[in-house]
């Protein structure tokens, strides 16, 4: 009889715990190995857990950190489950799930392919980002559902896979709901993730039962192309008024060469004018400084410097690149005419100077 006693009684489970001797287990089904959880059974649930009962394929009570004796009090759901109207005496069979609740840092994230995303400096452009993100379990049954189901020890590497995927997916709808301009990202990467969380915890949390509490953007980049116009409007934005220092450049570098420094400047194909026949009318109107006209004679005409410089030349003088100085040229930032020669324009002014 005695040896009947001890073998029900070693049938019955009368303590529950769950010690996690790991660091990515989110959850853990506990074994009963076929055994029935006693009346009056002691349910341990430690700091930065939660245990979710499952009964008859159906979820039941969720027990918070703390220590439970599992009676008709503190299991209404179970025992509605059950069909116990007026409590229960005897044993009974449920699946215990021990859930990790603590927070989950310095998960991964990043883009497997470029993300195509309008903006409003380069029109439609293609991103591709990185960085870490921080979540924990928020709610347990949809967790179980959708992510763990009955696995018995579900870990980090299980999900990661599909945690990248969701986010990525989910920052991508977010970037293009936040209307961020390509050029500002790079400046504003902390106060973009933090702006993003509010976007992308409702959509983690409906659909897996998490919640992401730190969203870390590390690095967005634009291709190639993107970035040499990025470093071209760096440029323009230094140099400033480009109109005025291509002058003054021209101005020092004819000052320089003297007449060298003139034929220098005289382009073949293209050349940047500056009004360059109103300017050489100016200047042989006026007398050269230092100098009166006669009297009775014709007022001395002043030889005018050409204000004109090829592309190559203009971005010599400037210490920029002569996609530059063509970029300027087309955001019409730069004046510029095609002509055939200079000296063939500077002859025809003086010709009809004198003819006047």
């Amino acid at each position: 009889m005695e040896r009947i006693f001890n073998l029900v009684r070693n049938q019955l489970i009368e303590v529950i715990e769950w010690t996690d001797d790991s660091r990515d287990t989110l959850s853990f089904r506990w074994p009963d190995e076929d055994k029935e959880i006693k009346n009056g059974a002691q349910l341990i649930v430690r700091e930065s857990q939660q245990v979710q009962f499952v009964a008859a394929g159906q979820f039941a009570d969720l027990f918070n950190p703390g220590k439970h004796t599992l009676s008709t009090e503190n299991i209404p759901i179970l025992s509605t489950i059950l069909g116990w109207k007026y409590g229960f005496q005897s044993p009974f069979k449920c699946d215990v799930y021990y859930l990790n609740t603590r927070l989950f840092t310095g998960n991964k994230w990043g883009t497997s392919n470029p993300v195509m995303m309008r903006d409003q400096d380069f029109g439609v452009v293609r991103l591709r980002a990185f960085g870490t993100y921080d979540f924990r379990i928020v709610d347990a049954p949809k967790f179980l559902k959708e992510v763990a189901g009955t696995d018995q020890n579900f870990r980090l590497d299980e999900f990661n896979d599909t945690m990248r995927s969701r986010i990525v997916s989910v920052f991508t709808e977010a970037l293009a709901k936040a209307h961020v301009p390509v050029l500002d990202i790079a400046q504003r990467y902390s106060e973009l993730g933090d702006a993003l969380l509010p976007i992308i915890n409702p959509a983690i949390r409906d659909k897996y039962g998490l919640e992401v509490s730190s969203f870390i953007l590390e690095n967005v980049s634009v291709p190639p192309e993107v970035e040499q116009a990025i470093d071209k409007r760096s440029s323009m934005g230094v140099i400033g008024n480009l109109n005025d220092y291509v002058k003054y450049q021209m101005g020092v570098a004819m000052g320089e060469g003297g007449e060298a420094g003139a034929a220098a400047a005289v382009p073949a194909q293209m050349a940047m004018g500056f009004g360059l026949a109103q300017e050489m009318m100016k200047s042989m109107q006026q007398p050269a400084s230092g100098t009166s006209a006669p009297a009775g004679g014709p007022s001395p005409v002043a030889v005018p410097v050409l204000e004109v410089l090829t592309p190559e030349q203009a971005a010599q003088l400037l210490g920029v690149a002569p996609e530059d100085v063509m970029a300027a040229i087309d955001a019409g930032d730069l004046k510029a005419r095609r002509i055939g020669s200079a000296w063939r324009i500077a002859r025809s002014a003086l010709e009809e100077f004198l003819r006047g």
